[in-house]
């Protein structure tokens, strides 16, 4: 172990396609249809740009952080300085096991797709294939890892573009489909414009705001990027609206083909589609497709828990030894920790499903929803100190527009979706053990740092702005 310090290896083009990565997945690609069968097709797109509006305020209160601070761990350091130290130890480890929880899951999601194609292989031998291939990816630079999830993610934003295009054209009658009319926006309007009611909007949202969360993946990153000041503000600016525009879009078309009655049943509304216009293949393509989603996802997790425990360290919240760097700058101790937890999370699905599974699943749903919160906090909380320590805004490289507006419509949003996650049945669980264990982290932090007076360094580890400073 050589190094002490993250290299700067990540370029414009992998902090960009690494955000799309963590959105782009099988919320779209296999959740879609669920959107569309609670909300109806016009109800699935207003959830669609309601959960958009919501990621833009994130990110813009991120973007406004990360160029002020742009540190490995990115929104924990920022709630630790900007926020308090008990509050960035929370968002830290809840966002640490929300994200490792998943890549265990994804591991068997993949594995369970091999299936298809052999079907005599056990799955918990792909799993164990695809546990070597991410760790193995993981372990090399940064700079290796970032052009690997570049490329994963390059082919699923092109399969969502031809699709588009593909779809649109279907729509209106440029090619055919099963030898059937073009269907034009029939669909939109055969019952309404909300057929299940503005409650099944709400519903949908939910699935909705899952699906784009890992787009503050982007801030995590920020440690390691080159030239932060320029590559995080233009990645916020370019990643959202093409979010928006692909999402949209390909619900757009989904809507249009598929009637959403349907839409809400089927495994993968995207295999219908290319089934009716005749793709050859189509099942076998979209498999293909959701495999490299899932490893994606898997493969960003990975870093992204390796980073906020490299980060956590850092501030002496977690042992000293995961923030020791490789000869090749990656945190191999917490990269090990890591996947040592997915694998044991993993297992508790099996032997305790209905106990500690079901409690790390409920952590994990309320995860990406209280980051986007205290990001926005975070945001209200260094403007507040900048000025006060005599910064003026206008020096900012890059702001919030409309401030103190969009934090506070950030925040009120997230409580909103905690709010309707509470009159839900089926999520109510969730917010429960969710915030319990919120609440278990909080006590842990008095009795082990509060109470015994024990100051925490900040993270500062690429320097921050004179005017914010280093204390807590």
């Amino acid at each position: 172990m050589s190094q002490t310090k993250l290299k700067r290896q990540m370029k414009s083009r992998h902090l960009f396609m690494m955000s799309l990565g963590g959105i782009i997945g099988t919320g779209l690609f296999l959740g879609s249809g669920y959107a569309i069968g609670e909300a109806g097709p016009a109800g699935a797109i207003l959830a669609y740009l309601v959960g958009g509006l919501l990621m833009y305020l994130a990110m813009v209160c991120l973007g406004e952080l990360s160029v002020v601070m742009p540190v490995s761990g990115s929104f924990q350091a920022h709630a630790t300085k900007f926020i308090g130290p008990a509050t960035g130890f929370v968002i830290g480890w809840v966002y640490w096991l929300s994200w490792a929880m998943y890549v265990g899951l994804e591991f068997v999601a993949a594995g369970l797709l091999m299936k298809r194609w052999f079907p005599d292989v056990q799955t918990w031998i792909w799993c164990a294939i695809f546990i070597v291939l991410l760790f193995s990816i993981n372990s090399l630079t940064t700079k290796a890892f970032a052009e690997t999830e570049y490329w994963f993610a390059g082919i699923k934003v092109l399969t969502v573009i031809l699709f588009i295009i593909i779809g649109l054209a279907a729509i209106f009658g440029v090619i055919s489909m099963d030898s059937t009319p073009a269907p034009y926006v029939s669909n939109f309007f055969g019952d309404g414009i909300f057929p299940a009611g503005i409650v099944g909007v709400f519903i949908s949202m939910m699935s909705v705001i899952y699906a784009f969360q890992g787009s503050e993946i982007m801030g995590v990153a920020a440690g390691e990027t080159e030239e932060p000041e320029k590559n995080i503000p233009r990645a916020i600016r370019t990643i959202v609206f093409r979010i928006l525009l692909f999402y949209v879009l390909a619900i757009f078309v989904l809507s249009a083909i598929v009637p959403w009655q349907e839409a809400g049943v089927l495994e993968s509304p995207f295999v219908t589609v290319f089934d009716m216009v005749g793709i050859p293949y189509a099942a076998d393509i979209m498999n293909f497709v959701i495999l490299t989603a899932i490893l994606s996802v898997g493969n960003t997790g990975l870093y992204a828990c390796t980073r906020i425990m490299y980060s956590l360290s850092e501030t002496g919240m977690a042992p000293k030894i995961f923030g020791k760097l490789n000869k090749r700058g990656v945190p191999a101790y917490a990269l090990l920790v890591t996947l040592g937890f997915a694998l044991l999370s993993l297992l508790t699905s099996y032997i305790a499903a209905d106990t500690l599974f079901v409690v790390l699943l409920a952590v994990s749903g309320i995860g990406g929803t209280l980051t986007w919160l205290a990001i926005a906090a975070a945001q209200i909380g260094f403007r507040r100190q900048y000025i006060k320590n005599g910064g003026k805004v206008e020096d900012l490289k890059y702001k919030v527009p409309l401030y103190p507006f969009i934090p506070i419509l950030c925040i009120a949003m997230c409580l909103l979706i905690f709010a309707v996650m509470a009159f839900d049945p089926t999520q109510r669980s969730s917010l429960y053990w969710g915030f319990g264990f919120i609440g278990l982290c909080y006590v842990y932090y008095y009795f082990m740092y509060t109470r015994k007076n024990i100051t925490l360094p900040i993270n500062t580890e690429s320097g921050t702005n004179p005017a914010v400073g280093d204390e807590i």
